[in-house]
Formats: structure tokens, sequence, C-alpha cells
């Protein structure tokens, strides 16, 4: 994530490219809940974990056969966090509607955010996330605490998967750790996809929804992150990442007709200010401490990039060479799929 000054019509560039980047996330995790009824949440996560797993292994064309167990630890833990991740997010999503699912699942990120901040601003953020929290879920004898459970569940898988990705980076260089976990997550779900196909025959109408869900929901984010790293940015990227929720909300809307009450919008919107507040509040921290050290990314100690990867010098490397990481997030820190050396600033997110 590039912190220099970019020219005005590359942030428009870069701002309109992550917005549709969102906006497609959100179209294709729609598709993929319209083949629910026939091949069910778990049906569309293994399409989707396929897909991600060759474009990732595509890119990084990870040296497998020279991974160390001290390398291979993490990689697997991230494997299986990252199936879980989708699986459960996909499942809340069957539950609870698009909009509901990926807000809570977006208080992952923003939770690891609050937990690395020692600002006293931070309880104000936290507060206004537990108030949004409230709002939408809207506790009561019929709410279904199942699927609000699997969006929390989403959202813890997410808050690991950012923590593991750190760990990998000071490990792997590039989105090799990544690419690999990805892949080992795509075998992981060839059993499971296996008896899901058998007992729910997929027709060529819902292979087609998952695969699409996994093109506009992994291929589109993945190649619009790696454009628009040198384009916003980084506390700019943490504050658009807000979108997703807000999209999500209206594609469900729109293309799903999931209506959401007042409430529940009211509770998007406290979730997304918590977010903007904890962005903002750390660059103008940030930008305080500029004169007593070099500090690179707006967003050290809120969990988005590495400390040592801060106060390092950062080159411009050739970011869509293999070995190079891209930004794939939603929220306040970052893109799970591009964990990155110490001398590269990373944004971790998932693709959904």
């Amino acid at each position: 994530m590039s912190d220099r000054p970019t020219s005005p019509e590359a942030r428009r560039t870069g701002l309109a490219i992550l917005l549709g980047s969102a906006l497609s996330s959100q179209i294709g995790a729609a598709a993929g809940s319209l083949a629910f009824p026939t091949i069910g949440a778990v049906g569309v996560v293994t399409v989707r974990q396929f897909v991600s797993a060759i474009t990732l292994l595509s890119i990084a064309r990870p040296p497998l056969r020279t991974f160390t167990r001290r390398q291979w630890m993490p990689t697997i833990a991230l494997g299986l966090v990252f199936g879980l991740m989708n699986l459960s997010l996909y499942v809340a999503i069957s539950r609870i509607g698009l909009g509901l699912a990926v807000t809570l699942e977006f208080l992952g990120p923003l939770g690891v955010a609050l937990a690395g901040s020692r600002r006293r601003s931070t309880f104000g953020c936290a507060a206004l996330a537990v108030v949004g929290v409230v709002l939408l879920t809207d506790p009561r004898p019929t709410t279904d605490y199942l699927g609000v459970g699997f969006g929390v569940s989403a959202a813890l898988c997410w808050a690991a998967y950012i923590l593991l990705n750190r760990e990998i980076g000071r490990r792997l260089p590039g989105i090799q750790g990544s690419a690999a976990a990805a892949g080992l997550s795509a075998l992981l779900f060839i059993p499971v996809g296996i008896v899901t196909f058998v007992l729910h025959p997929p027709t060529m109408a819902a292979l087609g929804l998952a695969l699409c869900a996994g093109l506009l929901s992994s291929v589109v984010p993945q190649v619009a992150d790696l454009i628009t790293l040198r384009r916003l940015p980084a506390h700019l990227f943490g504050i658009l990442m807000s979108a997703h929720p807000v999209f999500a909300a209206t594609v469900g809307t729109v293309a799903l007709h999931q209506r959401l009450a007042w409430p529940q919008w009211a509770g998007i919107a406290a979730i997304v200010a918590s977010n903007t507040w904890s962005v903002l509040g750390h660059q103008r921290r940030s930008r305080s401490d500029a004169d007593e050290r070099s500090v690179v990314g707006d967003l050290v100690g809120i969990g988005v990039v590495e400390p040592d990867a801060a106060h390092a010098e950062v080159a411009e490397p050739d970011l869509l060479a293999p070995g190079h990481g891209h930004a794939d997030a939603a929220g306040p820190v970052a893109a799970p799929h591009q964990p990155v050396g110490a001398r590269t600033p990373v944004i971790e997110r998932p693709d959904h």
C-alpha cells in the first residue's frame, strides 16, 4: 500500500477500482446464494475455494517442496481457517441474509484493529461497534441465533486469518504461504464437495452461479487490489473497505429482496463509523509521530502493517510479478491472501 503522494487522477482511478471491487464481491456472494437451494452453502463454497486456489497458485507459484516444517505449520492452520471462514460466512448468508452476515464478519478485522490500539478513543470505537451489533441482530426470541453465531464464527476466523497471515509473512516471501494455504483448503473440500454433490446433484445453472461467485468475489478483487496498491494511501484504503457492509446490504435488498429494518441499517452505519473513526484516529497519531520517526503506512499499530515494515525503506516492487503481495480486504485491517515480507506493507482481508 502506497503512502507516497499520488496524482488526483491516480487516486480517482484507484477509488473507482476499489469500490468496483467491493461491489463485485457482494454481487458474487449474491449470485452464489442463488445456488443455495440446489447445492447449498457447502457446494458454493467448494467451488469458490477451487477458484481462489487456482488463481493464487497461478500468481504465486509457491515452491512447495522447499517449504520447511516451520513454514508449513502456520500455512496448514491458515488453510483450515480459510475454509471455515468462507463456510461460516456462506451459511450465515443462507440464514440471516447477505447484509447482516457480511457486517458481522466485518467485526473480525475491526476487533483486531481495536485490540492493537492503545488510544483512549478505542473504547469509544468499541462501544459504537457493540451498539451496532445490538441494532443489527435485534435480539429477541425469534432471532436466528444460529445464523448470528455463524456470522460471529466468520468474524473470529477472519481475525485468526489476519494474525496467521502476519506470521506467515515473516516466514515466507510474497503470497507463497497464502497461495499454498488456499490450495490446501481446496483439497480439504474435495471429499466435502463429493458428498455434497452426491446428495444434492448440481445443475449447470447452480454450478454457473457458484463459478460466478468465485470469479466476482475472488478473482476480480485479487486483480483489482493489485492495481490499487500504488494509487491509494493506506488510510483511505482502510476507510473505503467500510463500503463492503453497505454494498452487501444494498445488494441483498435489491437483488435478493432481503429488506432490512431501519435499526439494522443504523447498526451497519454504526459499525462502519467505528471503523472509520479507528482508521482516522490512527492516521492523526501517525502524522504527529512522523516528526520524531519515519513511519511508513498509516495503519501501523492497528493490525494492518507489520511493525518492522513500517520502519523499513519500502521499495517499489513489480506488484504483478510472482512473490509480491496485494491487498484483498475489508475493514481497517487487511488482506488475507497477501502476507508479505518484512519490507512490504500488507493489507489483509479475505475474498468474499
